[in-house]
């Protein structure tokens, strides 16, 4: 994990407040995103995430508080600031019409110093060789998305912004992106990935942070965050009532029920009767010690951590989705 110094972060977040017709929509936001961290912004739609990611690239305003990109202020210093930053909010803008590479040429001429050399670098690191001079309307959903990332790395940003770059894509194509983000992130770069889907966010960012209703409930690396909610272990017993009357003596332990837990039914689908419990998995050895020498037969104990999604059910106090 990369070190909290300050000199190592990228985009800085400070008690951000935006009010909307005498509505605040989003309150006292504040995280910071380090260099080569892929960091996470999870909320369902309508949480505040499109319109903080609106005020990070200066579309709109912040009532108050301060958004800092490698230390200089978005809104003192817009220009110093937003030249670090490669943004794509919602569809990437492309035309239909041109190939990839008039495209690229296109989105060049507007920025300083962007030659052909840069794009075809670009084109490089997102794997569009082969298709580059194709007309952008033979491209799928994929290759526009990724034509849209090459858009936004012409100006060697230090921060790439993505808003939820998973939509529409299919399972090859969001594998492909999350590959893609990882080899980003590998070379040094920081990306800020909104997105509305928990699993993919659990699988592609180091860190997180969960907002709800305009307020950020949460910041931290994903596994510590999915920690927080305590451990699933999961029993198999020869007698399961036997089994289930053994946990039951003890204090700390608690049983799920089938419709509380939301463990993939691929992992349950072979454990004939299993017993969910909710407790401390430093306990399981000498549980397993206590059932046997009770004459309790354990065929399997696994313990199965909780997911993204159940943390934030936890936090939202029960919230949808997706």
């Amino acid at each position: 994990m990369q070190s909290a110094a300050q000199s190592d972060v990228v985009l800085s977040v400070k008690d951000v407040k935006k009010r909307i017709g005498g509505k605040m929509i989003i309150k006292n936001v504040s995280f910071d995103v380090r260099s080569g961290e892929i960091f996470g912004f999870l909320g369902p739609n309508g949480s505040g995430k499109t319109t903080t990611i609106r005020m990070l690239v200066n579309l709109i305003k912040p009532t108050s508080g301060d958004i800092l990109i490698c230390g200089s202020n978005v809104q003192r210093d817009p220009e110093e600031a937003l030249r670090h930053i490669g943004c794509i909010v919602e569809n990437p803008e492309v035309y239909s019409y041109m190939t990839g590479w008039e495209n690229l040429e296109h989105f060049a001429r507007m920025q300083r110093g962007i030659g052909q050399d840069r794009i075809a670098e670009v084109v490089d690191i997102v794997g569009m060789q082969h298709r580059i001079h194709d007309k952008v309307r033979t491209y799928s959903l994929g290759m526009r998305q990724r034509l849209g990332i090459a858009q936004a790395l012409l100006g060697r940003p230090k921060l790439l912004i993505l808003d939820e770059p998973t939509n529409g894509l299919d399972p090859k194509g969001i594998k492909e992106l999350r590959e893609f983000v990882r080899m980003l992130a590998d070379q040094g770069m920081s990306l800020f990935i909104s997105s509305h889907l928990l699993s993919e966010i659990q699988l592609m960012c180091d860190r997180v942070a969960i907002i709800s209703h305009g307020e950020v409930l949460a910041v931290g690396a994903v596994d510590e965050l999915v920690n927080q909610t305590g451990s699933y272990v999961v029993w198999q017993f020869d007698d399961p009532e036997a089994g289930r009357r053994l946990l039951a003596a003890e204090q700390g332990i608690r049983f799920v029920k089938e419709d509380e837990h939301r463990i993939d039914e691929s992992i349950l689908a072979g454990l004939k009767e299993a017993v969910i419990t909710s407790m401390d998995a430093d306990r399981i050895t000498a549980l397993v010690e206590k059932a046997v020498h009770a004459g309790i037969g354990v065929a399997s104990v696994q313990r199965i951590a909780p997911t993204l999604e159940e943390l934030f059910l936890q936090l939202t106090e029960g919230e949808s989705i997706g």
